[in-house]
């Protein structure tokens, strides 16, 4: 069962306080996103509830490091899972893309999908080894072509249309996913951040503000990152999503899907 989200909306007293600052301050970018509440606070998440900063990110490090690791050959099938479209149980739905394509379509022709490692495995340079380079919170089905133009680039805004990218963006350094998608980037991005803290003989992957970070274990733009997390909270799908890879395959979750919030409180 999915974890139930409960939000905590602000008190009037707040409300009308923040409309007669904003009568005389800038509106700011972006607003933090709603505090929310699990099925998993008492119990998974129990010794980082409350905590902010670098001591909610060491806790959450410890809590989700607890996994189950798969091959990377596996990750075929358990993407098959994790992705599939909710209104057609033989396909999958595609990263950036947003299309629905058949599940025995993955290989790396042409009109195929292929697994796409939104934390590029070149940034850190552990390429496709059990560990970051199949952990199933940031692999996700994309189509062959589509993700070729993202290769390994950062993620910012800006850039010209992908072809056939369902409007995503790219340019020299940089990508920019589709709207419905950039938050679930976000999300996947800190992930990463958060679970592989260079303790396991792997990288210490990190968000920073820049692009054209090539072969160091850093993603950007961090700034444009906890932008897209704001505007695109999670959905039904990207819930869904984690609750199966907790379930049937890593028994670890992205805290950032159940509390969004969280990446305010860290960065």
């Amino acid at each position: 069962m999915l974890a139930t989200r409960i939000r905590r909306w602000k008190s009037v007293a707040l409300a009308t306080t923040a409309v007669l600052v904003g009568l005389t301050a800038p509106a700011l970018t972006a607003t933090p996103a709603a505090a929310t509440t699990t099925a998993y606070d008492a119990t998974y998440y129990k010794n980082a509830v409350g905590k902010t900063g670098t001591s909610l990110k060491s806790s959450l490090h410890t809590i989700i490091s607890s996994q189950t690791k798969i091959s990377y050959s596996a990750v075929w099938d358990a993407l098959k899972a994790t992705d599939q479209d909710p209104n057609n149980s033989s396909n999958v739905i595609l990263l950036y893309s947003g299309v629905s394509r058949a599940k025995s379509l993955n290989g790396g022709d042409v009109g195929d999908w292929n697994r796409e490692h939104t934390w590029a495995k070149s940034h850190g340079d552990f390429g496709e080894v059990t560990g970051p380079g199949t952990d199933l919170h940031h692999l996700r089905p994309a189509d062959v072509q589509v993700n070729s133009i993202r290769g390994n680039l950062d993620f910012d805004n800006g850039g010209s249309a992908v072809t056939n990218g369902g409007g995503s963006t790219v340019d020299s350094d940089s990508f920019a996913p589709r709207a419905a998608d950039r938050g679930d980037v976000a999300r996947m991005i800190l992930y990463m951040a958060v679970r592989y803290e260079g303790d396991d003989g792997f990288a210490n992957l990190e968000p920073n503000e820049k692009v054209g970070n090539g072969s160091n274990p850093y993603m950007g733009k961090l700034s444009v990152l906890k932008a897209w997390n704001e505007a695109d909270p999670p959905s039904a799908f990207e819930e869904k999503r984690n609750q199966v890879i907790y379930d049937t395959y890593q028994h670890n979750r992205n805290p950032f899907i159940d509390h969004p919030e969280w990446v305010e409180a860290i960065w």
